[in-house]
């Protein structure tokens, strides 16, 4: 027995290993990319690792000159931080009173169905309306307006996200909080956010990472550095007849980060989110 849970033990380890490896080495090999010349990353057999390191697009990317690539990418970088906790703060906002309000009342189940269902459509299949509507109140290539539009995609999946975690918070609590005289408000602030933070940990990284990643609408409702995003801009850095692919990779590392930072400040209450899902009797 001894003999096979080592065995087991070094089984784990070994898979552990292989998926790090998996998820790591596109990240290395997209910063050794951001450190080569370009004669490294066109030669043929190709140069796994460049003879000198070259920090110059890091440089380039972060010099905040007038009319340079340096100032259209940071203002980019801006836009998309801008965006995404907007979107993302307000999609809480929504979700929280929401999600628990669907989890004790199980007959407004339906229509967090109904909304969840509506992920089903493609995304080109609401940009005329969504369009329009921004047009008509003059929010075309502004920030807001993505926010926006961000949070109509977010606020569904945050609500259905955080209805899962408040499920298992016991009713008996609210109930006592209620007998001790506390108001609605403060049995939701009190008793139950904190049992809820986890799950709303989560809930906050998930939103963040789809509104920072997200291209197609980004795309179609902005038109310059007013409100383009990250994703946006990364993608005009391929756009042209030659394109400098370290600095499309320098741009990639920048990028990842934001959301890196958040993972890493987060990631107790990640892990605790997405094992625990709720508290223990």
């Amino acid at each position: 027995m001894e003999h096979r849970s080592l065995a087991y033990r070094i089984f784990l380890h070994v898979m552990a290993l292989l998926v790090a490896l998996a998820i790591l080495a596109p990240l290395l090999w997209l910063f050794v990319m951001s450190v080569s010349s370009n004669a490294d990353l066109s030669a043929k057999p190709l140069h796994w690792w460049p003879e000198t390191l070259d920090f110059s697009r890091y440089g380039a990317l972060l010099d905040q000159a007038v009319n340079s690539a340096g100032g259209a990418f940071l203002a980019s970088l801006r836009n998309s931080i801008e965006v995404a906790s907007m979107a993302t703060v307000a999609a809480l906002a929504v979700g929280v009173p929401a999600g628990w309000a669907a989890s004790r009342n199980p007959r407004l189940g339906w229509t967090l169905g109904a909304v969840i269902a509506t992920y089903m459509l493609p995304p080109v299949a609401l940009s005329v309306p969504l369009y329009l509507i921004l047009a008509r109140f003059g929010l075309l290539n502004n920030v807001f307006g993505l926010a926006l539009v961000y949070l109509s995609i977010l606020a569904p999946f945050v609500t259905w996200l955080l209805k899962a975690g408040f499920d298992p918070i016991p009713r008996d609590l609210e109930q006592a909080a209620a007998i001790d005289g506390a108001r609605l408000d403060q049995v939701l602030r009190i008793v139950i956010l904190p049992l809820a933070l986890p799950v709303i940990a989560t809930a906050l990284i998930f939103a963040f990472l789809l509104a920072w990643d997200e291209f197609f609408y980004a795309l179609l409702f902005t038109s310059n550095q007013q409100a383009k995003t990250l994703s946006v801009a990364i993608a005009d850095l391929a756009g042209g007849r030659v394109s400098d692919y370290g600095l499309i990779a320098t741009a990639g590392v920048i990028a990842a980060l934001p959301p890196v930072a958040i993972g890493f400040l987060m990631q107790r209450a990640l892990i605790s989110g997405l094992t625990n899902g709720g508290v223990k009797g």
